[in-house]
């Protein structure tokens, strides 16, 4: 499989390229020219972000490749001492839609579904659990998504709306919730904005020591990435080793 790196003389991409043996690297010289060559079909899928903002890189992706979804998204495939989660949206929808929240809901779990290998377990994030936090439209939205998700996909498993600690700890999730299939065991996080989402998934990197892959950029017809320009040479790995699980499916 071919992969392009318009950054490919980055010292963290050298190193991180190493272990990938086999990767065709397709190496381009810039942004713009390297979305010309995976639109003409040069490469499977394009690994960018290090020396570019997300902004151009999106807008890049954007412009040269179709959607196989309603809207395109991110998530983030964290890890850490045996323990995996992805997290979405942290880096493209800032304030989503019932309709984006749906959408991200879909493929962040189809992600999980080609990388994790499992059953997705969707935890949709709030500061409240279960109604404890009153009336709230980010609250109609979760329950708009939830419903969607129970009648259009009843292999998933989704549930909330809920409190970070009631989605991971198996403990609090049973005090909060109980009789849940998600509280406590949750392999997907949903947060409601991208202000949430990025916190989240920085949080975790910087403070909590997770090696984050991402953004993975969701939505597009091909696995596409976005690197955050703080990521280190484990994040690059790890995400690259997501796009390869992810075009290994679609072979």
């Amino acid at each position: 499989m071919r992969v392009i790196f318009p950054e490919s003389e980055n010292p963290i991409i050298k190193e991180a390229l190493v272990s990938f043996p086999d990767l065709e690297v397709v190496p381009a010289p810039d942004l713009e020219t390297a979305t010309d060559m995976l639109a003409r079909g040069e490469a499977d899928s394009m690994v960018s972000g290090l020396d570019y903002s997300s902004r151009d890189v999106l807008l890049a992706y954007k412009a040269k490749i179709p959607l196989s979804s309603p809207f395109f998204s991110s998530c983030f495939v964290g890890k850490k001492d045996g323990k995996r989660l992805i997290i979405a949206d942290g880096g493209v929808n800032k304030i989503p839609s019932k309709e984006q929240l749906y959408t991200i809901v879909e493929d962040t779990a189809r992600t999980c579904e080609i990388y994790f290998k499992e059953t997705p377990r969707i935890a949709m994030l709030s500061y409240s659990t279960k109604g404890s936090g009153g009336k709230n439209p980010d609250l109609e939205k979760i329950y708009y998504v939830i419903d969607e998700v129970k009648k259009n996909h009843p292999e998933w498993r989704i549930d909330g709306e809920m409190q970070l600690d009631a989605a991971i700890d198996p403990r609090v999730g049973e005090k909060k919730i109980g009789n849940s299939e998600v509280a406590g065991h949750a392999n997907v996080l949903i947060t409601p904005d991208l202000n949430s989402g990025n916190i989240l998934y920085k949080s975790m990197e910087h403070l909590g020591g997770w090696t984050m892959a991402g953004p993975i950029i969701q939505g597009f017809n091909i696995p596409l990435a976005d690197l955050s320009r703080g990521s280190s040479v484990e994040d690059v790995i790890l995400t690259i080793d997501v796009i390869v699980k992810m075009l290994e499916r679609n072979a």
